[in-house]
């Protein structure tokens, strides 16, 4: 996104706006264990409009294992 040209339509406020909404969704994180879509990144970049093959035929040796819940979560906290 072009944010000088963004600044010369709408004033400083929309870019300035959006930079904060991208560092704000760029820390939200949801469990370990959980995959994480970064749907609300994706629609601040355009990006969830257009549909592509992943869409539509997922490739198994992609697609992410689900693992205990809690030995994740106990990992990240460094308790194991």
């Amino acid at each position: 996104m072009n944010f000088s040209t963004l600044r010369n339509i709408q004033g400083l406020f929309a870019p300035l706006k959006l930079q904060m909404e991208f560092k704000a969704v760029q820390q939200v994180q949801c469990l370990p264990f959980l995959p994480s879509s970064n749907l609300s990144l994706n629609i601040l970049r355009g990006n969830d409009e257009p549909i592509g093959f992943e869409d539509i035929l997922n490739d198994p040796s992609q697609s992410e294992l689900m693992r205990g819940p809690h030995l994740i979560v106990e990992y990240k906290l460094g308790l194991l």
